[in-house]
C-alpha cells in the first residue's frame, strides 16, 4: 500500500490498473487516496464460473430486471452509502468522480437489478481490453447482488473478456469460486488479458444471454482459473 503522491487523473487509474494497482481510500471522509497491489489477488474464473443449483433457478424466475450501464452514478453511490455490515466505506467523493469520469470514457460499467422502479442491487468495475476489476457491489433485496453478478459473467464471457478481477478473496465470494492468485502470477495474467480485445456487452440479445447463463450452470466449478499463459 503506498500514500498517493500526486493527483489522480482518469487517465492515471488507467495506467495503475493496467500494472495492477488500483485506489481506495480509509474511509468515506478522508482525503488521501492508496495505491493498494496485494500480495494474493482475488480471481473470479470467467471458465468455472460456480453457479449453484439455487441460485440458477433464482436467475430463471427473473425477480429483477436486469440492466447494464443504465445508473452508474446511483450504483457507485449504494456501493459508498452505509450498510449493516459497516458504517464507513472506502469509496469517498474523490473515488466516485473518477469513476464517473472513466464511466463517460466508456471504461467503467455497470449492472443494475432493479424491483419495479426501486434499484435494489448492482455492481461496478472497470474494463481494460479482455480484463475487467470488479471493484463493489451492493444488494438491498435478496440475491440482488449475486444476480447482477451472474449477468456479469455472462456478459465478460460474450465480450471476450478473460480476466475478472475481485481484489480480494471474500467469503461472499468464495461461493464463486473465486480463488487467490500470488502477485506475480497475477501480473503476468493481467498483461495478457489487458491486450485482449474484447468489449463489454451492455445490451445483449435476450436468448444469446439466456444461453450463456444456462452455460455458466454447466461449468466445472472447482476448476482452476484458467491461466492464458499455460
Amino acid at each position: 500500500m503506498s500514500r498517493r503522491q500526486m493527483d489522480i487523473t482518469p487517465e492515471l487509474m488507467l495506467r495503475a490498473y493496467r500494472i495492477g494497482l488500483f485506489p481506495m481510500a480509509e474511509s468515506r471522509e478522508a482525503r488521501t487516496l492508496y495505491w493498494l497491489d496485494p500480495e494474493q489477488r482475488g480471481v473470479i474464473p470467467l471458465e468455472g464460473f460456480h453457479l449453484s443449483r439455487r441460485l440458477a433457478r433464482r436467475v430463471r424466475q427473473a425477480p429483477y430486471r436486469i440492466t447494464a450501464n443504465q445508473a452508474f452514478a446511483e450504483v457507485i453511490g449504494e456501493c459508498a452509502a452505509p450498510r449493516a455490515s459497516s458504517a464507513d466505506s472506502w469509496i469517498n467523493a474523490e473515488i466516485q468522480a473518477l469513476f464517473m469520469a472513466l464511466h463517460r470514457q466508456g471504461h467503467a460499467h455497470s449492472i443494475e437489478a432493479w424491483q419495479g422502479e426501486w434499484l435494489v442491487g448492482g455492481l461496478y468495475g472497470v474494463s481494460l481490453g479482455g480484463a475487467f476489476f470488479g471493484e463493489s457491489m451492493f444488494s438491498r433485496a435478496d440475491d440482488a447482488s449475486k444476480i447482477a453478478l451472474v449477468h456479469l459473467v455472462a456478459r465478460l464471457r460474450l465480450g471476450g473478456f478473460t480476466l475478472l478481477d475481485a481484489q480480494f478473496q471474500t467469503p461472499h465470494l468464495s461461493q464463486f469460486g473465486t480463488q487467490e492468485v500470488p502477485r506475480a502470477r497475477y501480473k503476468q495474467m493481467l498483461a495478457v488479458a489487458v491486450e485482449r480485445p474484447a468489449h463489454f456487452v451492455a445490451g445483449p440479445d435476450a436468448a444469446e444471454l439466456a444461453r450463456e447463463i444456462e452455460k455458466l450452470r454447466g461449468a466445472p466449478g472447482s476448476d482452476p482459473v484458467a491461466d492464458p499463459l499455460a
